[in-house]
């Protein structure tokens, strides 16, 4: 019990120092057909740091949440560019 107790302990200053994550939305150029969300996804989801990702293939957008601590804005939008879909961060 004590050995637990101290590992609670001992890993509370990390969480409490843990970055808050963070949500953008990139407007995503050349999806044109069913699968290109897909693949905008896929490209995001290989981003360390992200944790969701939503496309609207209606509206040409796609949601990111994902650490600032691990990822950087610059770098998801290079991952749908390196993908065939350039975007924009949505300001």
């Amino acid at each position: 019990m004590r050995k637990l107790l101290f590992a609670a302990l001992a890993a509370f200053p990390l969480m409490a120092f843990a970055a808050v994550p963070k949500t953008v939305t990139l407007d995503v150029k050349n999806m044109t057909c069913a699968v290109c969300p897909i693949t905008v996804r896929k490209a995001l989801e290989k981003v360390p740091g992200v944790s969701a990702v939503k496309v609207d293939f209606a509206k040409k957008t796609a949601i990111v949440t994902y650490d600032p601590d691990k990822t950087k804005p610059e770098a998801l939008t290079r991952a749908t560019t390196n993908a065939g879909y350039p975007s924009t961060i949505e300001k």
